[in-house]
């Protein structure tokens, strides 16, 4: 038996998970604080705290710590992380005393970022912690044979990251992190509509926007769907109308980031690999692999087969708690 917990971490950009071996994912929330600003106290975290962004008064903010996969504010990731750790005590049962504690970081991280990492989930009680590259636990959790010689190609479409990584005998040989992800994506469809139609939305009703009818780039059947915003040259509130097409021209050049970001990763890729990507595919992890036709769009453009893992936004979590008794072995085989 061993003395204290053990539990894995994928402290996301849009999300924040906790991953159990005895008892899976137990915690699955918004990475979003509430905070008044008179008192610095936390009022609210996760979803009660996403349920509150854009409709605070002055003295309470809402807001995302994590940007672009890394902290933006530690004390507030800290507090964050605080309360996530009561919970999930709370959720197992029993106090997490001195738990041994995994958590993910985006393989372009700076030793600097990843340190702000470590340090905040050390202060947060944890005996000690482990570092795990993103898309090696993205890997994990989407039950890729990871510690075989084998090409794993997978592409990590997170909040504030897009991460692809071929991963051969538990390492990473080939990579590739841009700083565009799903929150990307909110943002060119808040910019065109307020650039075409004057209207001006916040970030929630963005994020519906995308996911009601949001497209990669191929052909479909038209969506349309009214929006709510307030209009920049009356200053009143406003319905439009908006067409998926429309949506599918303004995320297009995010898209195309991501799908070069793909291929200059197996442009690096070693010739006795790329066979097996071949027969192999590539595996989509994180929200964005949620994106309406994005699994037909990249088979088109890079001609190989692609797959979405079993549960994509669980997979980074789900291969951080497993990872733990991978680690030395992940660890021995990066030393060689």
């Amino acid at each position: 038996m061993f003395s204290s917990v053990q539990i894995g971490i994928d402290l996301g950009t849009a999300n924040l998970l906790v991953y159990t071996k005895n008892k899976g994912m137990i915690i699955n929330e918004p990475s979003v604080v509430a905070i008044d600003l008179q008192t610095n106290q936390v009022l609210a975290v996760g979803e009660d705290a996403k349920k509150m962004v854009g409709k605070t008064p002055e003295n309470i903010v809402a807001i995302r710590p994590l940007k672009d996969g890394v902290i933006a504010d530690y004390q507030v990731t800290t507090d964050m992380l605080k309360h996530i750790m009561r919970k999930a005590s709370k959720k197992l049962g029993a106090p997490l005393r001195k738990p041994s504690v995994v958590v993910c970081t985006p393989s372009g991280s700076t030793s600097v970022e990843r340190r702000a990492i470590s340090d905040a989930v050390k202060q947060c009680g944890a005996r000690e912690v482990q570092l795990i590259e993103e898309p090696v636990a993205a890997a994990i959790g989407a039950d890729l044979p990871v510690e075989e010689p084998i090409a794993n190609v997978i592409v990590d479409i997170g909040g504030g990251t897009t991460e692809v990584a071929i991963i051969s005998f538990g390492g990473v040989v080939s990579c590739n992190s841009i700083r565009v992800g799903g929150d990307q994506l909110d943002d060119d469809i808040t910019h065109f509509v307020r650039k075409k139609y004057n209207l001006m939305i916040g970030q929630r009703t963005a994020e519906n926007i995308k996911m009601e009818v949001g497209y990669a780039l191929v052909e479909h059947a038209e969506l349309k769907m009214d929006i709510r915003g307030r209009d920049l040259v009356s200053g009143l509130p406003k319905t439009i109308e908006i067409s998926s097409y429309e949506i599918q021209g303004a995320i297009k050049d995010s898209l195309l980031s991501v799908l070069e970001a793909i291929r200059a990763t197996l442009e690096d890729c070693p010739p006795e690999l790329s066979g097996d990507i071949v027969d192999r595919g590539v595996i989509l992890t994180g929200g964005g692999a949620l994106l309406n036709g994005v699994q037909e769009w990249l088979s088109n453009e890079i001609v190989v087969p692609v797959h979405i893992a079993p549960s994509p936004l669980e997979s980074v979590a789900i291969g951080t708690g497993r990872s733990l008794k991978m680690m030395q072995r992940i660890q021995s085989s990066k030393a060689k």
